[in-house]
Parts: structure tokens; sequence; C-alpha cells
């Protein structure tokens, strides 16, 4: 059977437009030099490119199956529908979203189907772990909304229920809100579901960082728990970037016309097949391995670190992130991360809970091994991995001495990657047409 076109001609760029065809070589270059540890990325597989790369992209397919606002989506419905089947067996989900474009696009979309304006929403501080869509005054969430705050516990760094649920006693809130951007824990969805229900509150967890691990069978699923669940597919999930969301069949109708038509128009079929690809590689057992995996080396590079002198916050980690605390090393966030990123090194500054420095210049930085896991690192890499950021850490740039340490990590950098390119030669079509 003779292939369709489905995807770029990297010849044809590279002649029409040398200059973007350099850039996206220049990014599977990136990918091939130094170590991702940025939490929130991932490497994708060559077929979900394929899919984003397809001609899907040329269809406007505004409603749902079978409810089109243009004709000629018979393909746009069998690729929704795929998506959206695979989606609730993967997770045992009674209702699947697939459309929206991002994980804050299906965030609004929650607060959309279930609370009216200045409505108050309980949900972890951001500068504990939430998210900016979780109630920040910068963003819609805080300005729309009546953001109430839950903490970690000083002593732990754990969600700290009683004050949570004093918090929902005291404010009523239309939602309880789990989840978070930095928050390596697992989260104790009973008792968030014990206290929602004494308040008649909906649950919603925000499971974009981890439901990849789900996916995987690799941490607890909130799906018995929540009403409704928002997410991203491109961190630990490995598909296109994107969004989704999953709920009770109770509110079905609630997500759907939250999503098309109040917060979006036309989908982006393309993406929504390639989300479909990804849940069907995330319901075999080479997953689940990976997923295993991204959680063991999170755990063995959080060791690795302490005894290096380098705290994780709240004493480890049980996913696939962690937050490490700087502050014996006498380092802040931001310039350990431009040391980094100057030794071929990619993480993110992030505060510390209760931290005593601005947002600016933070007291830790937060690493990921979802990407070094897809690339094919265990668990016995994760002290080269913790010995070349540590090094890192601490050089102090602009000296002698520090920039000479900086460049020796970086040769080390590229060697270790070398073995373990995150994607192989001939994989991508960019790669192959490069060499």
């Amino acid at each position: 059977m003779n292939a369709p076109f489905f995807g770029p001609d990297w010849h044809a760029l590279a002649e029409s437009d040398p200059e973007i065809a350099g850039v996206i070589l220049g990014e599977v270059e990136r990918w091939s030099s130094g170590l991702q540890l940025i939490a929130s990325e991932n490497v994708t597989s060559p077929a979900v490119l394929a899919a984003v790369a397809s001609t899907l992209s040329n269809k406007y397919a505004e409603g749902y199956p079978g409810r089109r606002f243009y004709k000629g989506c018979e393909y746009a419905d069998k690729a929704e529908h795929l998506a959206v089947t695979r989606a609730k067996e993967l997770f045992g989900a009674e209702h699947v979203n697939v459309q929206p474009h991002s994980g804050a696009s299906a965030n609004l979309a929650a607060y959309a189907a279930f609370a009216q304006p200045d409505d108050p929403v309980l949900a972890l501080s951001l500068a504990h772990g939430g998210h900016a869509t979780h109630g920040s005054r910068v963003n819609f969430s805080g300005n729309w909304f009546t953001p109430v705050s839950y903490h970690v516990r000083k002593d732990t760094e754990l969600i700290d229920y009683d004050e949570m649920r004093d918090l929902a006693r005291l404010h009523r809130p239309r939602m309880i809100l789990c989840g978070g951007t930095a928050y390596s824990r697992l989260i104790d969805y009973a008792m968030f579901r014990e206290i929602a229900d004494e308040i008649d509150a909906i649950l919603w967890v925000d499971a974009s960082h981890y439901l990849g691990l789900v996916a995987g069978r690799a941490v607890p699923s909130p799906v018995p728990y929540a009403d409704v669940i928002t997410a991203t597919t491109h961190k630990t999930l490995r598909g296109p970037r994107g969004g989704m969301i999953l709920c009770r069949a109770e509110h079905a109708k609630a997500v759907d016309r939250a999503v098309f038509p109040f917060s979006q128009g036309g989908p982006m079929m393309q993406t929504i097949a390639a989300k479909a690809v990804a849940f069907r590689e995330a319901a075999t057992d080479d997953f689940a391995a990976y997923a295993r995996r991204t959680v063991e080396n999170a755990g063995a590079l959080s060791g690795a670190l302490g005894e290096r002198g380098v705290r994780t916050v709240s004493g480890g980690t049980d996913t696939h992130l962690a937050v490490l605390d700087l502050t014996e090393l006498g380092v802040n966030g931001a310039d350990a991360e431009s040391r980094c990123a100057a030794a071929r090194i990619l993480l993110t500054k992030n505060p510390v809970p209760y931290d005593a420095m601005p947002p600016r210049t933070p007291s830790g930085v937060r690493v990921g091994t979802a990407a070094l896991s897809a690339q094919g690192f265990g668990p016995a890499d994760m002290d080269g991995v913790a010995d070349v950021l540590t090094r890192a850490i601490t050089a102090e740039r602009g000296t002698r001495k520090g920039d000479g340490i900086i460049a020796e990590v970086g040769e080390d950098v590229l060697q270790m990657v070398a073995a373990k390119p995150a994607y192989a030669r001939g994989e991508t079509s960019p790669a192959e047409t490069s060499r």
C-alpha cells in the first residue's frame, strides 16, 4: 500500500524556507546535545510527530463528531472518536473531551462549566506548588474568580489537609482544586473527596503533570474521586502539546459546552489525531515500564543529590519531579538555572515553600525525569546526572575556575546523551535530512 502524503517534505522546506528549516534542525540538535530536566517537557514519538504534521491541519471542524458546523468532517470525526474512545478506556473515565488547545484552555473550561464570576475556588498556593490558572492575580483565574489558597505544612512540606478543611468550611468554595506544577508527593484524593462532599463542592483535579504516570499505573488515579480532571497531553503522557478533560457522565454537557462554543472555536484536528496516537501508545506495556522508570529515576536522582548536600523539598518525591532547595549551597535558583543552561542542562528556577527569596531569584529549582526516562536513562544513570547537576549549580560563572568547570560539565553531558539521544538517527525527517 502506497502511503499518501501526510507529513512535511523537508527537502522542499529547506529549499523554500531555509531559515525555518534551520530552526527546526537546530531544535533537533538541541534535544540531542543536553540533559532535559524541565519537568513539563518530554520527548514525543515519531508517530505523534507525524500525526501533528498531517493534512488534518487543513480541516475546520467546529462542533463535535456528528454535529459539525462544516461539511467534509468524516475523517475528523473518526480521529476524534478514536481519541475519545482510547482515552476513556485508558483512564476508565465516563466522559472525555479532547478539544482543549492547552492545559490552560482546559482549566478555563473547567471554571466555565462549574463556577460563576466571583465564586470562591480553593486551590494550592502558587508559591507552594500550584499553578497560575489556580488563582494567580495575574491570570484570568485570579481576576474573574475569588481565589482561596491552602498551603503545605512548614514542618513536613506536605499539603496541610487540616488547613484545607478549615478553609473549605469557612469559604464554602464552589470548587476545590488539587494538583499543581511543583508538588512532588502523592495526593490524598479520598480526603479531598470527603471535604468536597461535606460542603457540596465540585472536586477538580489538575493532573497536567502526572496524568501519564496514571496511564502507566505508576501512581494512583484520581478518576474514581474527581468530578472533573484537566490535564495536558504533552508532559508525562508524551503526546502532542494540548489539553484534555475527563469528567463524570453527569457533567458531560456542561464540560463540552464550556469548551465549545464558550471558550474555543475550531479544534486542531491534527493535534487531536496525535492525541489518539499518544493514548494508544500509553496503553502498552512499554509505556507502563516507562512510567515506572520515570518515578524510579526521580527517586534515585533525589537520593543522589541528597548525598551531595542538595535537599529535596518534602524529603523526596513520589512522581517525576522534585523541587530542590539550594539554600545550603549558597546559590539562588536563577543563578543555578543560568549556570546549568551554560553546561547543557535545562531545569527551572522555582520557589521553595515559605521562601524568603523573591520570585525572580527563588531559593530552589525544579527538575523532572520524564524526558530522560523517554531517552532510556535508568536509575543507575542518576548518580551521574546528580554529579554534573551539582557541579554546574555550584560553579560560579564569570570566574576562571567556574567557567572552566561549566565547560567540563558541558563536555561530560555531551558524552552522557550521545549514548541515549532523544531521537535515534532516521527517526525524524529533519534529523535524517540533515545528514
